[in-house]
Formats: C-alpha cells, sequence, structure tokens
C-alpha cells in the first residue's frame, strides 16, 4: 500500500474518517490490527458496520490479509457482542481479551498507516492519521505486547467472565462514587435493605470479599465503565 496521507494528519468525526480512510480499508493487503476498547467504537449510525466491511473487503483472488482485535472485557459485556465476536473468530479473526480497559482505539493497516481515536469534542471525536515510520512503528509495537499479554477469546470465555445485568451495574457506579448507603439506596429508588442486598449479590458474583475488592476485581474486567 502506497502512502496516500501526509505523514501525520488530524481530522474531526466519523464521516470524515470514513471518508478519508475508505480506499484505505477496502485494500489491506497483509494485517489489519485493531484495539479497542468495546464494540463501539464509533458513534456515528451505521459507521461500524461501514468500518468492518470495508475492512474485511479482499479483491477477488487475493489471499485474505489477517486480522487481529484486541478488546477490553467490557467488549463481552452482552450475548449480542460475545456473538459478534465468536462470528468474527469463525471467519478467521484473531481476537484476544485484554485484562483491563483500553483507553483509546487504534488501528494499524499493513504495518504503514496508524489511526489514533482521541476524545468526543463537541465538534465530534478527533482521528489522527499517520504513515510515519518511526511513529507506525511504535505503536504496533505498543500493540504487540499488548496482543502477547492477552488472552485468546475462547479460552478468556472458558474462565467464565462474570456478567452484570443493569441493576448490579447500576449498584456498582454506587459503590464507586462513594456514597453511603442510604444516599445510594434513596436515589436509585429503593430501601436500604434491598440496596444491601443487592450489594451482597455482586459482591458474591464477583468472588469479592469486601466492597473495596468488588470495585477492583470489576475494574481488572472492565464492567464498571
Amino acid at each position: 500500500m502506497r502512502d496516500v496521507v501526509p505523514e501525520i494528519v488530524t481530522i474531526r468525526g466519523d464521516l470524515e474518517l470514513l471518508t478519508r480512510t475508505a480506499h484505505l480499508l477496502s485494500s489491506v493487503r497483509e494485517e489489519f490490527v485493531c484495539a479497542a476498547r468495546d464494540l463501539d467504537t464509533w458513534s456515528r449510525p451505521g459507521a461500524r458496520q461501514a468500518m468492518a466491511a470495508r475492512a474485511a473487503h479482499t479483491q477477488q483472488g487475493q489471499q485474505a490479509h489477517q486480522v487481529r482485535k484486541l478488546l477490553s472485557p467490557a467488549a463481552l459485556a452482552d450475548e449480542h457482542s460475545r456473538a459478534h465476536l465468536r462470528e468474527l473468530v469463525d471467519q478467521g479473526a484473531l481476537v484476544r481479551i485484554a485484562s483491563a480497559a483500553l483507553p483509546h482505539e487504534t488501528i494499524v493497516i499493513d504495518r504503514r498507516l496508524a489511526i489514533l481515536a482521541g476524545l468526543n469534542g463537541p465538534g465530534g471525536r478527533e482521528y489522527t492519521l499517520t504513515t510515519a515510520p518511526t511513529l507506525v512503528g511504535g505503536v504496533y509495537a505498543l500493540f504487540d505486547a499488548a496482543w502477547d499479554a492477552a488472552t485468546d477469546l475462547k479460552a478468556f470465555l472458558r474462565g467464565e467472565q462474570p456478567q452484570l445485568d443493569t441493576a448490579s451495574r447500576t449498584v456498582l457506579r454506587a459503590l464507586g462514587s462513594g456514597a453511603t448507603d442510604e444516599k445510594a439506596a434513596r436515589e436509585l429508588g429503593m430501601s436500604l435493605r434491598t440496596y444491601r442486598r443487592r450489594v451482597a449479590v455482586l459482591l458474591t458474583t464477583l468472588d469479592a470479599d469486601s466492597r473495596f475488592q468488588a470495585g477492583f476485581r470489576a475494574g481488572e474486567l472492565g464492567l464498571n465503565g
């Protein structure tokens, strides 16, 4: 793939990203790697599907390129997401789960182009695209290090990742806020007895002996985001 963008360029918003990288994502030759917190990388409706379709496209007659996806445990929060990842693996992609949450999305194409996502802002999320060999190589090396320390999707799932329903996640956030039981119960619209019972269930689910340990355990698993 020849360099088709300046060495470093910053763009804003999913729409501009799709417009500027459409031809790149549909012409991957060797390898497409992606690190992301979860599967909701792109905020614009339909953007995720478009990115996935373009990344998976291979010209007729060419050997399929390798796809590696590194995700936080938060990507396994619901059955739909887990099913989607299993489908990717069945199609030949390599998927691993990191031990902790990943801060921002990163894509590297053929070790020649890196796309780094920033925080959401009033004008949309900001992205940095670079073809500078030193920067791309550095980003790729960091990805590889995180990849080597991560766990294969199927092995991770065999570890029985705990699943939290909406009510449990709400209680977990209340614990993380540092509010007293009385205040948390009041804000959640439940009795103190019900709140404490749900806290006890949450500790059991997370295999934690204390509230502090529950918060730490949830952070390890990416469940408190």
